[in-house]
C-alpha cells in the first residue's frame, strides 16, 4: 500500500472516531440538560456553543494548516476535544459547559478542516468524490453509531464520556503512524487578489450544501431530541430514531460520490435536494409513529446526507488547488452560522408556534437549493472561464 492510500485510511479511522464523539456528545448534553429543566431556548443556545467555537477559529485555520501542517494541526484539534471532553462531567453549570462546548468546536473544527483538506490532496482528481464520499462515509457511521451511547448513561454520568476518552487515545496512536504533510503553497501573484472574494464568485454554489449540512444535522442531533421527549417518545427510542438519517446517507454516500464522478456533482445535488425537500415535508404526517419517522429520516439521509462531501469535491472540481483550502475554511463557517441558527431557530418554533414546521423550514431550504442548482446550470462553464483568467492559477 502506497503511504498515500495509508495516510487515507488512518484518515478514515480517525474521522469515524470523531463522528462517534459528536453524535454522542450532541444529544447526551442536551438530555442532561433537558433533564436538569432547563428550557428548550436555553438548550438550544447552549447547543449552539459548539458551533459559535467553529465559526470563532474557521477564518483562521488556514494559518496553522499551511505553517504546521495537515497532522500537527488534527493532534492539536484532538487535544481540545480531549481536553474538554474530560472535563464536562466535572462540571454542571451552563455557563462552563457552554465554554467548554465552544472549546470542543474549536477542536472539531480543527480536526475536520484538516483532515478534508488532506484527503482532498491526495485524492486523484478522476475518483475525487468517491474519495470524499467515504470520507463522509465514515463520518456517518461513526456518527450514526453515537447516539446509541445514550444507553450507557443510566451506568453512570462518566461512562459515556470515559469512552470517548478512550477512543480520542486510539486516534492519537493512529495519527502518530503517519507522516505529516502540508498543503500546496500560494503563489505571490496569487495573495495580491482577495482569494475569498475569488472564491465565492467562482464557487458560491459549491459552498452552499455545507450551511444545508450543518442546518439539517444540527436540527436533528441538538433539537429533535427535545421535540421527542415532549411529544412521548422515550429516551431507548430517540436513540434509534436519531441515527436513521445517517444511516440512510451510508447507503448511498458511496454510490453518489461515483456517480457524480460520472455526470457531475450539481446534477446529483439537484437531484437530491429535491428527494430530501420531500422526505422533509412529508415528516408532520408521522405523528407519534416512531417507523415511520425513522422510514422518514433515513429517506431524507440517503439524499442529503452527502451534501457536505459533495459540495467540498464540486468546489476542488472548480477551483484551482491553491483555493481549495480557502473554500474549505468559507465551508467550515457556513457550516458553523448554520449550526448556531438551527437550534436557536428550532427552539423558537418549539416554543413559539408547531414543533414540527422544523422539517417544513428543512424541506423549504432543500427546495431553494434544488432551484439554484436549476437555474445556475451554467456554473461550471462561467468557473472555468473564470479560473484561468486568475493569474498564476496552473495546478499541481
Amino acid at each position: 500500500m502506497s503511504s498515500s492510500r495509508y495516510t487515507f485510511w488512518v484518515l478514515i479511522l480517525v474521522v469515524a472516531i470523531s463522528g462517534l464523539s459528536q453524535g454522542l456528545s450532541i444529544p447526551l448534553l442536551a438530555v442532561l440538560l433537558e433533564k436538569q429543566g432547563v428550557s428548550s431556548v436555553m438548550n438550544g443556545l447552549n447547543a449552539a456553543a459548539l458551533y459559535v467555537g467553529m465559526v470563532l477559529v474557521s477564518p483562521l485555520l488556514e494559518i496553522p494548516l499551511r505553517r504546521i501542517g495537515y497532522r500537527s494541526t488534527i493532534l492539536w484539534g484532538m487535544l481540545l476535544l480531549t481536553i474538554a471532553t474530560a472535563l464536562i462531567p466535572l462540571f454542571s453549570h451552563l455557563a462552563v459547559w457552554f465554554v467548554l462546548r465552544m472549546l470542543m468546536g474549536i477542536g472539531d473544527s480543527s480536526l475536520h478542516y484538516a483532515s478534508q483538506m488532506w484527503v482532498t490532496k491526495i485524492a486523484a482528481p478522476q475518483t475525487r468524490g468517491r474519495d470524499l464520499s467515504l470520507y463522509g462515509l465514515s463520518y456517518g457511521v461513526g456518527f450514526s453509531i453515537g447516539p446509541l451511547g445514550l444507553n450507557l448513561l443510566p451506568l453512570g454520568l462518566w461512562v459515556p464520556f470515559g469512552v470517548l476518552l478512550c477512543l480520542y487515545a486510539v486516534a492519537f496512536v493512529l495519527l502518530s503512524r503517519i507522516r505529516n504533510d502540508y498543503p500546496e503553497k500560494i503563489r505571490q501573484a496569487e495573495t495580491k487578489q482577495n482569494k475569498y472574494a475569488a472564491v465565492l464568485r467562482i464557487g458560491w454554489l459549491s459552498l452552499i450544501p455545507s450551511f444545508l449540512y450543518g442546518f439539517m444535522e444540527t436540527s436533528l442531533n441538538g433539537s429533535f431530541p427535545v421535540y421527542a421527549l415532549r411529544t412521548g417518545v422515550s429516551l431507548e427510542w430517540v436513540s434509534l430514531i436519531l441515527p436513521s438519517f445517517v444511516v440512510g446517507s451510508i447507503f448511498l454516500q458511496m454510490p453518489l460520490g461515483t456517480l457524480s464522478d460520472r455526470i457531475g456533482r450539481r446534477q446529483v445535488m439537484l437531484v437530491c435536494a429535491i428527494v430530501g425537500g420531500i422526505a422533509f415535508f412529508l415528516f408532520p404526517l408521522a405523528g407519534e409513529n416512531v417507523w415511520l419517522m425513522m422510514l422518514l429520516l433515513a429517506l431524507a439521509g440517503a439524499a442529503v446526507g452527502s451534501f457536505y462531501s459533495l459540495g467540498l469535491a464540486y468546489s476542488a472540481d472548480i477551483l484551482p488547488a491553491a483555493m481549495v483550502p480557502t473554500a474549505g475554511i468559507l465551508a467550515g463557517i457556513n457550516f458553523g452560522v448554520a449550526s448556531i441558527l438551527a437550534p436557536n431557530v428550532n427552539g423558537a418554533l418549539m416554543e413559539l408556534w408547531e414543533p414540527w414546521t422544523m422539517f417544513w423550514l428543512m424541506g423549504a431550504l432543500l427546495v431553494v437549493f434544488a432551484a439554484a442548482c436549476l437555474f445556475a446550470k451554467n456554473s461550471e462553464s462561467q468557473a472555468q472561464a473564470e479560473r484561468y483568467s486568475l493569474p498564476l492559477q496552473k495546478q499541481g
